[in-house]
C-alpha cells in the first residue's frame, strides 16, 4: 500500500513490479491485493497499462484500515474485542479487563490516526536528512 501511494493518482502499478521492488512473492501479493480490493482500498485495472492503484487519496487511508482489512480487528483479549459468543463468568469482577480495553483502544487510536500520507511525509523528511 505504501508503494502504491508513491505513484501518481492515475498510475496503475503491476503486482509483478511491487513484488520485485519489495522482495515479496507474486502469489502472496495476489492474495493480499484480492483482500484489499474487496475492502475497497485498491482498484484494479486490466490491460496493457493495468495493475493496481489506491482507491482513495493517501490521506484518507489509515494504517488501521489496512491492518484490519488484511488481519481483521485488533484484539488483545477476547473479552474486549467483541468476540462473538464470548462469555466470561468473571467479567464483572475482572481486574484486568479495563487495562486490556485501554490498551486495545490506544493501539486502535494510534493506527487509525496514521495515514499513508503521514508515512510518505515522514519518508520525505528522512530522505532530506
Amino acid at each position: 500500500m505504501y508503494e502504491l501511494s508513491t505513484y501518481d493518482d492515475d498510475q496503475s502499478v503491476s503486482l509483478k513490479e511491487i513484488a520485485k521492488n519489495q522482495g515479496l512473492s507474486l502469489s502472496y501479493l495476489e492474495q493480499l491485493f484480492s483482500t484489499l480490493k474487496k475492502e475497497r482500498l485498491v482498484i484494479s485495472q486490466r490491460g496493457a497499462k493495468g495493475g493496481y492503484k489506491l482507491a482513495k487519496p493517501p490521506q484518507k487511508i489509515s494504517v488501521g484500515d489496512i491492518i484490519r482489512a488484511v488481519e481483521g480487528p485488533i484484539e488483545f483479549s477476547e473479552c474486549v474485542g467483541g468476540a462473538e459468543n464470548y462469555e466470561c463468568n468473571k467479567s464483572s469482577m475482572c481486574v484486568t479487563k479495563d487495562v486490556w480495553q485501554e490498551v486495545n483502544d490506544s493501539v486502535n487510536s494510534v493506527i487509525d490516526n496514521i495515514t499513508l500520507q503521514d508515512l510518505l511525509d515522514k519518508n520525505q523528511k528522512k530522505v532530506k536528512e
